[in-house]
């Protein structure tokens, strides 16, 4: 008797029917179903990788399981999610301190500020004193100088949970 296979369309993609598609075979026998174009693929075990076509999945009961985590996600990359993950753990921060923490070229991380900013998952920080470096500099507060910090919404939150269960 062969067990049947369980799918499960992965939510840092959310690949249509139709589109080119490859399966990673985890520790829990599902099968997550990704995109070939994938960013996270990239991260994944090699061997545990398998190829799929969409006649194999039964999509009427994995139709549920591929509601996308927001919209834009898919626009994203590994790259972003690094600095939504720096947003996450430092607070507010100007782009040319992200940049050099995650040595991105300047004017790319301009960028992709303004592109996360625009989908929503980062938000622009008016002027204001803030505290400095959260957590590296104790009780220092500066003011807000000519620079636009960025911080992170509800929905960077959640790409950076829909990014780190695609890697699991």
């Amino acid at each position: 008797m062969v067990a049947e296979l369980t799918y499960k369309i992965a939510k840092c993609c959310t690949p249509q029917e139709g589109t080119p598609i490859l399966g990673y075979f985890k520790e829990d026998g599902t099968i997550t179903v990704h995109h070939t174009a994938c960013s996270a693929v990239q991260g994944l075990r090699t061997e545990r990788l398998l190829n799929v076509s969409w006649s194999e999945i039964q999509t009427t009961q994995n139709a549920a399981e591929a509601v996308p985590v927001a919209p834009g996600f898919s626009e994203l990359d590994e790259t972003d999610y690094f600095i939504l993950k720096h947003h996450q753990e430092l607070g507010m921060d100007y782009s040319i301190v992200v940049a050099e923490a995650l040595r991105i070229p300047l004017e790319e991380m301009h960028q992709r500020h303004r592109k996360l900013r625009e989908l929503g998952g980062l938000k622009r920080v008016e002027g204001r004193i803030i505290h400095y470096r959260k957590n590296l500099v104790k009780g220092k507060w500066i003011k807000h100088r000519n620079h636009t910090y960025y911080e992170l919404t509800p929905q960077g939150k959640a790409w950076i949970e829909a990014f780190e269960k695609c890697r699991q």
